[in-house]
């Protein structure tokens, strides 16, 4: 941590002033009912269950996806080999943004940074032999998240599984791809209509199903501090509330089905504290400001993900230390699910050896180090219930601000959140080129010549070649007329503002491909171009 000119304050991460000691003085007035109460009781600042690890350990939940279905469902079956207890899905790009693989603006992106979904044809295949009613499958998709889950649903349909026991996640968490990741399909108005139609969809039909992940993993990898990725991503889910709520829900019917997917930073004691202050904002809110006493609504889930803008490409085997020390941070903060980085991810996707070392790094967190065997061994510390009552307060500042520039819609559409990040970014950016904060090996610690040589997976063209040639059999082969149909009846429902998820449904059976289905959805709705921020 940077020294400042008082000697005896340090600076977190996120530029949280920080003293050298802590003690009483620094609680006054606290209450230990209040503010922490025991695990499993409200707020819920000490974890979301009485035994929380002691009755079952966190899901381990390894991020995979690569090349083409083929090559994603062999990594998942290898994962599932080797101990992992749940399945997370990474797409391409072009998946992400909705294209096709044989679009042009898909050149050269087919396979590398997950794996490529055209059509149902392609999920079939990504999820062939795997048991989808006894593992829950996680897929990071925000975009055309409702197509992909309809893609889903009709595989398992197919296979014979039944929608009421299936269990997952879907992110399909609009908002932030509009404040930090960038993978936007539609203008934020009628991209939220498709997730109210989803949620209503999926809570009477697929009751088990997460269906939005709100996600502050992106808000915070785009450069947002510890209090931005709280204060935003709360946000975001109260919106989504909202959403639910004006879509005809009653809010105990579908709040327990939303989830949270938080970063772990490499500044240990303010990601715990974070992740206690979550539990405790929400809960409050879900009961003081909606109404709940419904313990599934006031308790928030949440999976992690370790930060891969902590990853350093320079020495990268210094980040399998970093990536454990963030993983420690995650299960002391409670976590329910967990993703452990590979030292490789700033060079390129996982190799099978470095997503190995990962996955044991939470094994060996798990079994060998105690920190399951009890619960919330950090409550009670003045500093950590000190930096638990502060990232709450930086929140409830956050929302105040949110709330005054007219809720998180109109916040995204005037880019308030895009500028504060941007502006947090940079100044974290001076502080690593003045070196008030210090990466080993990145600005401190470094190597002239090329220290740790290690393999990185490459993804070549032939992913490509191989899905687009999938792809035209596929269309050469199916009914063209009912495609068509389907694509019309789409395209004249939304626009009647008829649930979609239905309609998106009656297409991928047509194996209609994804492509189509967002360029019919475009053709109704338009698309999005992000305001200049300066």
């Amino acid at each position: 941590m940077a020294q400042n000119k008082n000697e005896d304050i340090k600076y977190s991460l996120s530029d949280i002033p920080i003293k050298a000691c802590y003690g009483p003085s620094d609680l006054k007035d606290w209450d230990y009912k209040r503010k922490l109460a025991d695990p499993g009781e409200f707020p819920y600042t000490r974890g979301i269950h009485r035994d929380m690890y002691r009755g079952k350990i966190w899901t381990m939940r390894q991020f995979a996806g690569f090349g083409g279905p083929e090559e994603t469902n062999e990594r998942f079956k290898y994962l599932l080999s080797q101990g992992q207890t749940g399945l997370s899905t990474a797409f391409d790009l072009p998946t992400l943004m909705g294209y096709d693989s044989d679009h042009p603006r898909a050149n050269g992106e087919v396979g590398v940074c997950g794996v490529a979904v055209d059509s149902l044809e392609d999920v079939e295949i990504l999820y062939r032999d795997l048991p989808l009613d006894k593992v829950s499958t996680s897929m990071t998709i925000n975009g055309p998240a409702s197509i992909v889950l309809a893609m889903f649903l009709a595989n398992a349909e197919k296979r014979g599984f039944d929608w009421r026991k299936l269990d997952g996640t879907l992110q399909n968490d609009i908002f932030k791809e509009y404040i930090a990741q960038k993978t936007y399909l539609l203008p934020p108005r009628p991209a939220l209509k498709l997730i109210q139609d989803m949620m209503v969809f999926t809570t009477r039909q697929v009751p088990r199903w997460n269906f939005i992940s709100v996600s502050g993993y992106h808000i915070r990898e785009a450069g947002a501090t510890a209090i931005q990725e709280l204060a935003f991503t709360l946000a975001d889910g109260f919106a989504y509330v909202d959403a639910g709520i004006e879509a005809g829900l009653s809010l105990d019917e579908f709040a327990p089905r939303l989830s949270f997917f938080f970063n772990a930073h490499i500044d240990f004691f303010e990601e715990i504290a974070k992740y206690r202050a979550a539990r405790r904002i929400w809960a409050k809110r879900m009961r003081e400001h909606y109404g709940s006493t419904n313990e599934r609504t006031l308790k928030l889930r949440f999976h992690t993900q370790t930060a891969g803008c902590s990853l350093t490409a320079q020495q990268p085997e210094n980040n399998i230390v970093r990536t454990a020390i963030e993983a420690l941070a995650g299960v002391l903060g409670g976590t329910q699910s967990l993703h452990t980085n590979s030292m490789d991810e700033v060079l390129g996707l996982p190799t099978q050896k470095a997503a190995h070392i990962a996955l044991r790094t939470q094994q060996i967190i798990a079994h060998e180090t105690g920190v399951a065997d009890v619960v919330d061994p950090l409550a009670g510390s003045y500093y950590v219930e000190w930096l638990t009552d502060e990232m709450e307060r930086g929140a409830n500042e956050y929302f105040k601000k949110i709330a005054e520039v007219g809720g998180v819609m109109v916040g995204i559409e005037k880019g308030y959140f895009m500028k504060e990040i941007a502006d947090a970014a940079y100044h974290f950016q001076q502080k690593l080129d003045s070196k008030d904060r210090i990466f080993v090996g990145l600005n401190a610690f470094t190597e002239e010549a090329p220290g740790q040589q290690i393999d990185i997976l490459k993804i070549g063209r032939q992913y490509q070649e191989r899905q687009t040639e999938r792809l035209a059999k596929l269309k050469a082969r199916r009914d063209q007329a009912k495609v068509d149909a389907s694509l019309k009846a789409l395209k004249e429902g939304v626009a009647q503002g008829q649930n979609s998820f239905e309609l998106l449904l009656d297409s991928v059976k047509t194996y209609a491909t994804l492509g189509e289905i967002c360029d019919a959805l475009r053709q109704v709705c338009g698309a999005y171009r992000e305001p200049a921020i300066f």
